[in-house]
């Protein structure tokens, strides 16, 4: 996959407005954060961009091709979803569910080879879970799943990564390793994540679409939209801020 871009983008929950006239493109090496208020939209925004809901009108496409028309085990080839939170888990081990991450990949009624179960097993070392590999998933605490939910997608190796807020349940250890694997594993690919934490935004993204409200949006590089003044804005709130080598720190004033 090259490009994933959405054009004339048009979403709506309820009574609020996400996004009006949104044009989008996210290419590789390219990270992306998304930032918001509560209800702004975010996680409806990810889902139309994943094709799991139907926008009120425009279109989003993969290298020019209509996300609509993709057949889905092709889109799940090329684009992986980590949901805000677990999406119905099924009775498995641990390492059971990491590896249905390669479903897509398999054609039908082909059973998982070495490779796959390779591809499984080194995900599951990279979240720091080898270890609970034969573990009832039902066992886990919220950190475990969604650090086990982060080696599915890894094992599903997508060229495109849509996150809903990836930080959810992990402590500020966790937070950290995690991230900085995802800004690893998809430093060829394209990743878009909500996030709540505007210093995650600013350490591990290059990019940033800020929700601002009424349908209104900005885009850009980071350092051009991370701005005290833009994230004022969006989060009614005073910050200041501390230089470091990397950027800026912000904490509320």
């Amino acid at each position: 996959m090259n490009t994933f871009e959405c054009r004339d983008l048009n979403v709506r929950i309820g009574n609020t407005l996400v996004c009006d006239h949104l044009d989008l493109r996210l290419e590789p090496q390219q990270r992306w954060a998304l930032l918001g208020k509560n209800g702004s939209g975010k996680t409806t925004l990810i889902h139309t961009l994943a094709g799991l809901r139907s926008p009120i009108s425009g279109s989003i496409m993969i290298d020019g091709s209509n996300i609509t028309e993709i057949r889905s085990r092709q889109l799940a080839q090329q684009l992986g979803v980590l949901f805000q939170d677990d999406p119905g888990l099924f009775p498995s081990s641990v390492f059971e569910y990491t590896l249905s991450g390669r479903h897509p990949h398999l054609g039908w009624l082909q059973w998982e080879s070495l490779e796959d179960r390779q591809i499984a097993t080194e995900a599951l070392r990279l979240v720091e879970l080898l270890d609970f590999k034969d573990r009832q998933i039902n066992t886990l605490s919220g950190g475990e799943r969604r650090r086990m939910n982060i080696a599915c997608l890894l094992t599903q190796k997508p060229q495109l990564a849509l996150l809903d807020e990836p930080g959810n349940h992990l402590d500020l250890h966790h937070q950290i390793e995690t991230f900085t694997l995802l800004a690893n594993q998809f430093r060829q690919k394209t990743l878009l994540m909500s996030l709540h934490d505007i210093n995650h935004a600013v350490r591990f993204c290059s990019h940033a679409l800020l929700i601002m409200g009424e349908g209104r949006t900005l885009q850009g590089k980071a350092s051009d939209v991370l701005t005290k003044e833009n994230l004022q804005t969006l989060y009614g709130v005073k910050l200041n801020t501390h230089s470091f080598e990397q950027g800026h720190y912000f904490f509320p004033a």
